[in-house]
């Protein structure tokens, strides 16, 4: 399909996040009047003060939706849920919601934005390329490891650029209304097999270790503290156990394109400078 501009603004929320930014950029780019919501931004939304959520949303047409750090935070789902409550009232026409493939609080805010009464689109990712260049992996990968628990457990890794531009798609195209796109990459890889390809692409070699949950916990912990590691070790618990060993057709569906490979990312990130030591 045709992707054209919108008449009204478009709310990102999480603008300044890793597929905030990226919607926002690619919205703007075709046109579109692109409101950035973050605590920081013009335009202000922030989870934690819901009196910010009614300005950025009035007069708007469409919004993205990504709850920071991760729907599975207490109050997320629930956040969401009044959230919708507001979007309606708002005259909103379109949610699209970022959510988490396999994670079981991510499945109850889907439920939440699908019974909101709201047009909607549901973008559910697998875990993302982009933690390896952006996230709390890249120091790791700089000194030549990859430390990840889950043992041999085999996912289909993503690309944000893929995500991103499934949910522009849903936020300016006819045809994606009450769509669940649950995207992935296009291969099964373990820890293991990224470490290698990382190798490949930065020139220096990059090893998987294996380590405990427990590990992990300690690991988070050291960057976002004990409260963001319970929480993001309790997902791990949950999705590192071969729920998602499978790969889907989410970006062909809604994109006509097979997704990025993860050779593609890492090769790309690579030229770019991501595991330069002065990025």
């Amino acid at each position: 399909m045709t992707t054209t501009a919108s008449n009204q603004p478009i709310l990102v929320i999480g603008a300044t996040g890793k597929t905030g930014s990226r919607v926002a950029s690619r919205l703007e780019a075709l046109g579109n009047d692109v409101r950035r919501g973050s605590r920081s931004s013009v335009t202000p939304f922030d989870w934690e003060a819901p009196e910010t959520w009614t300005p950025a949303l009035e007069g708007a047409g469409s919004a993205y939706v990504t709850y920071f750090p991760d729907l599975a935070f207490p109050g997320a789902v629930e956040k969401l849920e009044a959230l919708t409550v507001t979007a309606k009232e708002a005259g909103l026409k379109k949610l699209v919601l970022l959510s988490g493939r396999g994670e079981h609080h991510a499945k109850l805010g889907e439920d939440v934005v699908k019974a909101s009464g709201v047009p909607f689109t549901i973008v559910r990712a697998a875990w993302f390329a982009q933690n390896f260049s952006e996230g709390y992996l890249r120091d790791p990968i700089l000194a030549g490891i990859l430390p990840m628990p889950g043992g041999d457990i085999r996912e289909p890794i993503i690309d944000i650029d893929d995500i991103a531009d499934v949910a522009v798609a849903a936020l300016t195209e006819e045809g994606h209304d009450g769509e669940l796109y649950e995207v992935t990459g296009p291969e099964l890889m373990s820890f293991a097999d990224m470490a290698g390809v990382l190798s490949k692409a930065t020139g220096r070699p990059i090893q998987h270790l294996p380590i405990s949950f427990e590990e992990f916990h300690a690991n988070v912990a050291k960057s976002g503290g004990t409260f963001v590691a319970d929480v993001f070790t309790g997902i791990a618990r949950e999705t590192l156990d071969g729920r998602n060993a499978h790969t889907t057709d989410g970006v062909q569906h809604a994109l006509g394109r097979s997704p990025r490979s993860f050779a593609d990312f890492a090769a790309k990130a690579a030229a770019t400078g991501a595991w330069s030591v002065a990025a």
